[in-house]
């Protein structure tokens, strides 16, 4: 496995108080950088405008190069000195921060989503779920897992929660659509059981234009899809431009799905809409489409960075992972099952069906 940067001056970051030169923190509820000891405060603008979109279609065509660069990088290790104690923290693929596991210091690495070797971060979505909040809530939803064994409940409201930025590509797309097909209507024959269903056809043609605004593909093989998937939706309008400053203290990653993947799937997912539309126009009780052709126009995309609260906590030899989205609190996970609990469930259930039948019967 190659090894880059090895304790490269430069290649950490790090944001010293400008009072008392200790490491200032995320504050989220200010949503400032805040210095833990002094109270000193720093502005990060959050009056200015959201990221802008990048141009699609010029960015394809550099990517077969910058492939070669992401597969690089993937397998690249990078080993840089923790400021606070000395110690070296390994990078491995697409990690960009994270905390010196000596010290507990934010190390960062500098060049993770700036231009370069990999496309840069355009925006990131600040925290707005305290971490108390965040357990408060973890804690609600272990609770309400009915069938959830006692001690898993027990051991997931006392472990920690991890603060993750993980990353998504957005697209946005103008479309326009011409269509032909046939617009069934139905109608009913006949008497008693000689009636039937039949369906009569009248050929339809047509045009639309429909945008496509920020639709939303993970960049990140971290978590399975249906993790992330069931934490939408997100206030992407609140995201800001990318700045090293919002991530300082938190795990963070860079993609590992590319942009030509990421784009392939928001393709898929807008032709399955426009297919949806396409049958809502012809109406009727049913719908035949006999010929679909859409232009794209206008392709832009973003690569934001979007916060979690992770926790992953073993049981039974397994490990179970629960999300929850930093700005929502929506919380969705695994757990295990208990079967006594599922047995005695039935059980009482069995005993209740049979005293129903005793009673009423």
């Amino acid at each position: 496995m190659p090894v880059a940067g090895t304790s490269e001056e430069g290649a950490r970051r790090i944001f010293p108080c400008e009072s008392c030169g200790a490491d200032l923190e995320f504050s989220i509820g200010e949503q400032t950088l805040a210095c833990p000891f002094c109270g000193h405060a720093k502005d990060l603008g959050g009056e200015e405008e959201g990221p802008q979109e990048q141009d699609l279609e010029a960015m394809l065509r550099r990517s077969v190069e910058l492939h070669k660069l992401d597969e690089a990088e993937s397998s690249a290790v990078r080993r840089i000195r923790c400021d606070a104690c000395g110690a070296e923290v390994e990078f491995v693929g697409t990690l960009a921060g994270t905390r010196c596991p000596y010290c507990a210091s934010p190390i960062q690495r500098k060049d993770a989503h700036r231009p370069g070797e990999r496309i840069p971060a355009d925006g990131v979505l600040p925290f707005r779920v305290e971490g108390r909040e965040a357990k408060d809530r973890l804690r609600r939803w272990t609770s309400s897992r009915w069938f959830a064994p006692g001690d898993f409940k027990r051991g997931g409201r006392r472990a920690d929660l991890e603060g993750v930025y993980l990353p998504f590509w957005t697209f946005d797309a103008m479309t326009s659509s011409r269509y032909r097909g046939q617009r069934g209507e139905d109608f009913w024959e006949g008497q008693g059981k000689s009636r039937r269903r039949k369906t009569s056809w009248t050929r339809v043609k047509g045009s639309f234009q429909r945008f496509f605004d920020d639709l939303l593909v993970r960049a990140t093989r971290q978590l399975p899809s249906r993790f992330l998937d069931r934490l939408e939706p997100w206030p992407l309008k609140e995201a800001r431009p990318f700045r090293e400053e919002l991530l300082h203290g938190y795990v963070s990653h860079t993609y590992d799905v590319g942009l030509e993947e990421g784009f392939a799937e928001a393709r898929e997912r807008a032709e399955r809409a426009l297919e949806a539309e396409t049958r809502s126009r012809i109406g009727g009780d049913r719908q035949e489409i006999e010929d679909l052709r859409t232009q794209w126009q206008a392709l832009t995309f973003k690569l934001l960075l979007l916060p979690v609260w992770l926790m992953a906590y073993r049981y039974g030899g397994k490990t179970y992972r629960v999300v929850v989205n930093a700005t929502s609190g929506e919380v969705y996970g695994d757990r295990p099952w208990s079967l006594w609990k599922i047995l005695g469930a039935a059980f009482v259930a069995f005993w209740m069906l049979v005293f129903f039948v005793w009673a009423f019967g």
